[in-house]
């Protein structure tokens, strides 16, 4: 276990490591890692950034986010006042720093979380100002470097915090096609929605010694499978191991790393007036679709997004006495939970037997696996070819079993963007059906890189110059359900869920007992119609009453309809500018253009 750097005007500190009694300007001077054994403690975002910069070289970025809270969460607290704590105990505004600096005299752009805020976890905020200095990089033609420190994403934002991961990443997307290097550097702990993003998604990934980085938690691990798990799991050189880091260095030669880095980024880059005129060639592509050189650092321009297309839906309750919802609230969006999770709930093959004609699967990641719990091939719409691609479940004990209950490995994340690659070499459009309680969490998924696998498909699916539409049509679980959901659409049948946690892991992290699953399920906003709300979900499909799973050849034909109604209208779109709204679709998810919709 790596150990928290002791406070400030403490002379003595005990290693967590070796347990030695340390004096502290001793520990200090080695950078608070233990002289004796090498156990590096714990740094925030101020110590970690004045051991990496050039001294005095920092500047904070100019434009600080709008306070969000947008959906009105409380458990035992509101999350207001979670907040107000966490800036008391930090000094910080949020769970990240960012700005410019050099590093060995080379400039760059930096976010450095901070795990002391909320355990470093990714909302709005935080999402909007990473976003915010990989657009800084990209005006000034810079590196980026992000130094994580998260147990995931926020769940007091519910699905809000879910889509950062796809905003930060095409600001990621952007770098790279700018040719820009990005570099990330993993640091103890870096978990969750941060891990299958950001910090995997990036040119360079560097673990700091000690560092462990993963999807999945030790703890929900051993929970889900039983099982003890192996000596240095998740650890900096397991990952090293398994080949899911560039390089494991110590906390003392990460500047002299990061200076090697960057500058043979600028001493890479094209002479200068060979880059003006890429610059003026890339200048007139982007004026012909309406597209600014560089993207304003400031809040996002993106329009609102359009009501809910489904106007038959009824909103149900929408406040809280006191933040303290009704029962009836409760008990439906908790009664929606069970129905979206309903083992007779129609699952992809069905769909693709009621809603698509001529369906041929596709198998195989081309790199040593088929995931079962991920399906996806050619079919056909009203006869125009498409690409389908979508979780299974099964609906007996024996498929939910040998399909892993719809939990992708990583096998399956890479067979989804095999097929999305090919997709788009063919210029037929995807369509997802996304219902899944999440990746797998398993040891063997984790030793192949889940965190990795989900992060290139979120990245992937901000670039694919083709149209994409997403269906959540049972389960949305987190990472695993976002991995298939970054679209042009996304549309939502009416008793589905999707959601950053699940009710009952929620409820076990904020609520005194896993009995609160019901509280949790309604302070999340995670039904269609709350997500709608929000400007997560585009329209709601209606199903056949009182769910799919009692008509499915019904919820078929329902789901059939508004894919052609939603589908065809992007077909008539530029793949250019498919992008590019797609782009700004997620990047109006960040604090500036959050909106308070469901409370």
């Amino acid at each position: 276990m790596t150990a928290t750097a002791p406070r400030e005007g403490q002379l003595w500190s005990r290693c967590a490591g070796c347990a030695t009694l340390l004096y502290r300007k001793r520990l200090h001077r080695n950078l608070d890692v233990c002289p004796e054994c090498g156990t590096h403690a714990r740094l925030g975002a101020p110590d970690r950034l004045r051991q990496l910069v050039d001294s005095g070289s920092f500047t904070t970025l100019p434009d600080r986010p709008a306070e969000v809270d947008p959906i009105g969460f409380v458990d035992v607290l509101p999350y207001p006042h979670r907040l107000t704590a966490a800036r008391a105990g930090t000094g910080l505004a949020e769970a990240v720093l960012c700005g410019t600096a050099t590093i060995g005299r080379h400039p760059c752009a930096l976010a450095v979380m901070d795990f002391r805020f909320l355990g470093g976890s990714l909302g709005s905020a935080v999402g909007e100002l990473i976003t915010r200095a990989a657009e800084r990089a990209l005006a000034d033609r810079v590196s980026l470097v992000l130094v994580t420190a998260s147990g995931g994403a926020r769940m007091q934002e519910g699905a809000l915090s879910l889509m950062q991961m796809a905003t930060v990443s095409q600001a990621v997307a952007a770098l790279r096609e700018a040719g820009l290097l990005t570099v990330s550097v993993l640091t103890d702990p870096t978990y969750g929605g941060v891990a299958a993003s950001f910090a995997t998604n990036t040119d360079v990934v560097i673990a700091e010694s000690g560092a462990r980085m993963g999807f999945a938690g030790p703890r929900v691990i051993r929970q889900v499978t039983g099982r003890a798990l192996p000596d240095g799991f998740q650890t900096a050189d397991f990952l090293l191991r398994h080949g899911q880091v560039d390089m494991v260095v110590p906390r003392r030669a990460l500047r002299s790393r990061l200076t090697a880095l960057l500058a043979a980024a600028r001493a890479a880059r094209r002479p200068e007036p060979a880059r003006r005129r890429v610059e003026q060639v890339a200048g007139a592509a982007r004026s012909e679709i309406d597209v600014p050189a560089v993207p304003p650092p400031g809040p996002t321009t993106a329009a609102p997004p359009a009501a809910c297309a489904s106007a038959a839906v009824p909103s149900g309750p929408t406040t809280a006495d006191a933040g303290r919802p009704a029962d009836n609230a409760v008990s439906d969006a908790w009664a929606t939970v069970r129905a979206a999770r309903h083992p007779g709930r129609p699952t992809t093959l069905d769909y693709l037997e009621s809603a698509f004609d001529d369906f041929v699967e596709l198998h195989g990641d081309r790199l040593g696996g088929d995931c079962p719990a991920v399906v996806g091939g050619l079919a056909r719409l009203a006869g125009h070819p498409v690409m389908v691609i979508g979780h299974q479940k099964g609906h007996t004990t024996a498929e939910l079993v040998a399909r892993n209950f719809g939990m992708a490995s990583p096998a399956g994340h890479r067979k989804a963007l095999r097929l999305m690659r090919l997709a788009a070499r063919l210029g037929l459009p995807v369509v997802t059906l996304v219902d899944t309680p999440g990746a797998d969490p398993g040891v063997a998924a984790e030793q192949q890189g889940q965190a990795a696998a989900i992060a290139e498909n979120i990245l992937a699916l901000t670039m694919l110059p083709t149209p994409v539409v997403a269906v959540i049509t049972g389960e949305g679980g987190s990472g695993g359900a976002l991995a298939l959901a970054v679209a042009d659409r996304v549309l939502m049948l009416r008793h589905a869920v999707y959601s950053v946690i699940s009710p009952e892991g929620c409820a076990a992290i904020l609520w005194p007992d896993r009995g609160a699953a019901p509280q949790a399920a309604r302070a999340l906003r995670l039904t269609a119609p709350d997500l709608c709300r929000l400007g997560v979900v585009d329209e709601v499909v209606p199903e056949p009453e009182p769910a799919a799973q009692d008509d499915p050849e019904g919820a078929g034909r329902l789901l059939r309809a508004a894919l052609l109604a939603n589908l065809p209208p992007l077909l008539e779109v530029t793949p250019a500018t498919l992008v590019r709204r797609r782009r700004q679709r997620f990047r109006r998810f960040g604090a500036a253009g959050v909106r308070a919709g469901a409370r």
